[in-house]
């Protein structure tokens, strides 16, 4: 880390490190960065704000969208999926948008470490959501638990799983050693726990602030923290829409905003680092806030597109005289799981395989599936869901 760049931060200081290397045996003496707890909201530029104002018009353009939808819920996994393989893609994880999307008709067996450890986040975000939405405030066990969620099963899973880290951390050590590291955020102990529990009291304490400034200022600040071992980044963009639903802005998590920031992860790191050094934060507010924008509006398209393929599907099957049965609840689950397997759509409508296998190829006949594909022709696509969800953000 470059210290005489952080040296003069007026949200932060240098605290001096030394110790043993886990990773490599060696000793090391550093420094690392210590944030400041969260204070008032800083004063902006109109820039800024003008930034802010279209970040939080389309954040409510997204929420009204969204409760125009019968069962919205619905479309939280396939929002839910692509966050969960673009966030893991930003800390190294790659698993393919397609298994993403055909996890729930896979077998264990059949899915790899990198799809676990994506549909982990699926899972952690998943009861997150829940939570707030009954609860309607953030607290630290709902991040331990997250995190704990997020390790599950995984290379990280270690000690600090579901807890503060008990380690130090580098961030972008091009070597492995600290030294040599991009950041090197606050060392274990005491203090850092406090940081944590200070910024979660920071975030459910009401004030006159903007939430989506809020928002902005948090994400800053626990990346900064970095106070898991591994996941950081994930929880981190999680705590995002988190917080928006718990200000309001936000009354379903249909919200996708990792694509945005994997595509400028460099500018993203950057972003960060300045407001560490220069303790100005208008640059990072403007970048998170286009960032939201970009996302809310990618999302709301998304989402209109998911839908009107599935009423052209149920169009469709009502025009070939289809008014019920199995193949319609088929029909209306393609734009949730738009990948699917007879044996899983078996499992889900409680059918006979030889049912849903009569179903579906009556949906492949009437074009509203493609398929089948892969061996012994296991799956099956609706294939306008599946490109709403997997098309490239413009």
């Amino acid at each position: 880390m470059q210290l005489e760049r952080f040296a003069s931060s007026p949200i932060g200081n240098l605290w001096p490190i030394a110790g043993t290397d886990g990773r490599n045996g060696r000793f090391y003496e550093h420094s690392a960065y210590v944030a400041h707890p969260l204070g008032v909201e800083p004063q902006l530029d109109g820039a800024t704000w003008r930034a802010v104002t279209r970040a939080s018009r389309a954040l409510a353009h997204l929420d009204q969208a969204s409760r125009q939808v019968p069962n919205p819920r619905l479309l939280r996994r396939p929002t839910l999926s692509r966050e969960a393989q673009s966030t893991s893609a930003l800390e190294g994880t790659f698993a393919p948008i397609d298994d993403v999307l055909a996890a729930d008709s896979a077998a264990d067996e059949d899915k790899s470490a990198a799809l676990m450890e994506v549909l982990n986040y699926v899972d952690a975000a998943d009861v997150a959501f829940d939570y707030v939405a009954e609860h309607r405030t953030i607290t630290t066990s709902l991040l331990f638990d997250a995190h704990q969620q997020l390790v599950s099963g995984t290379d990280s899973e270690t000690r600090d799983a579901g807890r503060v880290r008990r380690c130090q951390v580098a961030i972008g050590s091009p070597d492995g050693t600290i030294e040599s590291a991009r950041f090197v955020p606050m060392p274990p102990g005491p203090e850092l726990e406090a940081a944590v529990r200070d910024l979660v009291g920071w975030i459910t304490t009401a004030g006159d602030r903007d939430p989506l400034i809020a928002a902005a200022m948090t994400h800053y600040q626990f990346e900064t923290l970095h106070p898991f071992n591994d996941g950081n980044g994930r929880i981190g963009r999680l705590l995002i829409v988190l917080q928006f639903m718990i200000d309001d802005l936000l009354q379903e998590p249909l919200l996708s905003v990792s694509p945005w920031f994997e595509s400028r992860r460099n500018e993203y790191e950057d972003e960060l680092a300045k407001v560490s050094q220069t303790g100005e934060w208008d640059s990072w507010i403007r970048f998170f806030s286009r960032g939201v924008e970009a996302s809310a509006i990618d999302t709301a398209r998304r989402i209109n597109l998911m839908l009107n393929a599935q009423r052209s599907y149920v169009q469709i099957l009502q025009d070939s005289g289809y008014r019920g049965g199995v193949a319609r609840d088929i029909v209306e689950s393609l734009v949730d799981t738009p990948i699917v397997r007879v044996p899983a759509l078996a499992r889900r409508f409680n059918k006979t395989p030889q049912g849903i296998d009569t179903a579906v190829k009556k949906l492949a006949a009437l074009g509203i599936v493609d398929g089948p594909f892969g061996s012994y022709g296991r799956y099956y696509v609706a294939r306008e869901v599946y490109r709403a969800i997997t098309a490239a953000a413009p």
